[in-house]
Formats: C-alpha cells, sequence, structure tokens
C-alpha cells in the first residue's frame, strides 16, 4: 500500500487534472452512499464526531474518507479536524493507497468550485474576491488563477491583519495583483467571482451587492443552519448546487431559503451533474447572476483519491 503524505499528495493533484477528473467522475456517475455521522464521546471534554464518506466504481476503485472532528484539541494547540483517505480495490479489496485527507478535501474542494465557474462564470471572469483567510483561502485562489484568467485576487476576513497575511503569502507565488480588503461590500460591488469560505452563522455576501454577471461561489457554512448569502442573493440569482442531495439537506445558503420559500426545489437551476452532462443550461447571458453552493460529496474525494493514485503509481 502505498502512504501519500501532504506534500505528496498536492503534488500529485495539479488542478487542470484535477478539474478534468471531477469532471470525468460527475458524468460518469459512481456508487456514493449517504455519509455516516458518529458522536463520540470523549472524558472530560466536547463530544467529537466521527464522519465515514464511501464511494466506489463497481470492479474498479473503492475509496473511505475517515475524518475527526475534536473539539478538544483547542486547548492542546492541535487542528481540530483531521483526516485520512483509504482507496482499495474494488474487486479485491486490497489496499492500495493512504492518502493525506486534509490535502485531498482542501483541493478537491476548490476544483469543484472552478469545474462550476468553468459553466457559471463569464469567460473573461478577471477579478476573484475571496472571502475568508482559512485552510481554503490559498487553494481556491490557486485553482481560479490556474484554470481562468484572473488578473486580481482580493482577500477579505474578519481581520484585516489575516487577509494581509493571506494576501502577501498569496502574490509571492500566484503572479497576479493580490490585495487585503477591510470592506467587503466594496469588494464584491467590483467582483467577477466571489468565492466564501467561511464559517459564518449568518450572510456575509448580500444580494444587494452582486454586480450584473458576477458568479458566486459558496463553500463554507457546511451546517443547515449557518449561511453565507442572503435571501437576496438567492432571488437575483439562478441557483446551482454541487449535489442536490447534498445541498438541500447540510448547506444553510439551500435549506433556509427552501424553508423560508424565497428558493423553490424547482428553481436549483442544475447541479454538477447535469452541467457536466449538458442536461442543464449554465450562464445564459454576461449579465446574469450565478449562484453555486457546494457541500463537497465522496464523488468528489474518490475522483481525487484515483488521479492521486495513479499518477503516484505512474
Amino acid at each position: 500500500m502505498r502512504v501519500m503524505n501532504d506534500i505528496e499528495t498536492a503534488a500529485a493533484l495539479p488542478y487542470k487534472a484535477l478539474v478534468e477528473a471531477l469532471r470525468e467522475m460527475f458524468r460518469a456517475g459512481c456508487e456514493m452512499p449517504v455519509r455516516h455521522h458518529h458522536t463520540m464521546g470523549v472524558p472530560g471534554e466536547p463530544d467529537a464526531t466521527l464522519l465515514l464518506m464511501p464511494a466506489w466504481t463497481p470492479g474498479q476503485y473503492l475509496g473511505v474518507k475517515l475524518v475527526t472532528v475534536m473539539p478538544g484539541n483547542a486547548t492542546r494547540g492541535l487542528p481540530s479536524i483531521s483526516g485520512q483517505y483509504i482507496l482499495s480495490d474494488a474487486r479485491t479489496g486490497a489496499a492500495l493507497a493512504l492518502i493525506d485527507g486534509a490535502v485531498l478535501t482542501a483541493r478537491r474542494t476548490a476544483a469543484a468550485s472552478v469545474l462550476a465557474a468553468d459553466y457559471l462564470a463569464r469567460k473573461d471572469a478577471g477579478h476573484l474576491v475571496i472571502a475568508g483567510t482559512g485552510s481554503l483561502s490559498r487553494p481556491l485562489a490557486e485553482a481560479h488563477c490556474a484554470l481562468r484568467p484572473i488578473r486580481k485576487v482580493t482577500i477579505w476576513g474578519r481581520r484585516l491583519a489575516a487577509a494581509e497575511e493571506v494576501a502577501a503569502d498569496l502574490q509571492a507565488d500566484l503572479g497576479v495583483e493580490v490585495v487585503a480588503a477591510a470592506d467587503l461590500e466594496a469588494a464584491v460591488r467590483t467582483a467577477d467571482i466571489v468565492s466564501a469560505a467561511t464559517m459564518s452563522q449568518t450572510p456575509l455576501i448580500l444580494g444587494d451587492w452582486l454586480p450584473e454577471g458576477c458568479h458566486v461561489d459558496l463553500v463554507g457554512a457546511y451546517k443547515p443552519t449557518m449561511r453565507e448569502s442572503d435571501d437576496a442573493a438567492i432571488r437575483r440569482a439562478r441557483v446551482y448546487v454541487d449535489t442536490r442531495a447534498g445541498a438541500m439537506k447540510e448547506g444553510g445558503d439551500i435549506v433556509i431559503p427552501l424553508q423560508s420559500g424565497a428558493l423553490t426545489p424547482e428553481a436549483i437551476a442544475g447541479d454538477l451533474y447535469d452541467l457536466t452532462r449538458g442536461t442543464a443550461l449554465g450562464r445564459t447571458s454576461d449579465t446574469e447572476i450565478t449562484l453555486f453552493k457546494s457541500v463537497g460529496a465522496a464523488l468528489e474525494d474518490l475522483a481525487g483519491a484515483v488521479l492521486a493514485y495513479e499518477g503516484h503509481a505512474g
């Protein structure tokens, strides 16, 4: 069994190849049971969570991502979330690879956003605004810049110092202008693509701010009670999701508007299955506003793991 650390995993998942791997996996489909959530008691600390995300292509590959969320790690100075991905032969059951789960998750999440943007953003979209300074800010910037004609990246965070730190770090690597913003509204009003990756409980990206032709990419707010956009954004935009089954149950940016009536299931224009298979229209004009909500899917992990394993094996 191959063991791939974080550096090896990142090197085996270049964004152009990863986006195409996701495109092909969504087109072809795979077996993807509902993810498992298990609460684990930790004596003297908040409960932990174990997540299991299986997926397989019959007779080819089987993969399972194991993620642990350990709130008590905050007092130990350790990350609260960790994960590994086990890839096996779906015909024999033999383990093939153990892949770094954090890097795989971050890169496939960013790649899914870029895949959606391929159908939903304007072809000339050049100004990317990223709301959030966490672990996804770099992958999102790198992935968009690798596949789109991005000329400027603006980073916003609740702490300006954090945004400035991320911007300075990215400026050295991306080869485009990267700046930090203190005013999120001003940044969004000039954006071609807005990508939000936060744990916000309340809307950050307001519909009244969105300029014509803007594409909104929401990858944070992963619980039904969390959201990064308001009802006005949902009403003004043509709405898409990564998977209907996941986004309509797990992402507050979709769940809450469905509950309030600001969005109906029929108004969701498509998901990544539809877009990649050509059964749903993507952007229809340079002036319309599009919105994509991602909650993640085991299919994406499997596509990335297979790409990493086959590339590493070669």
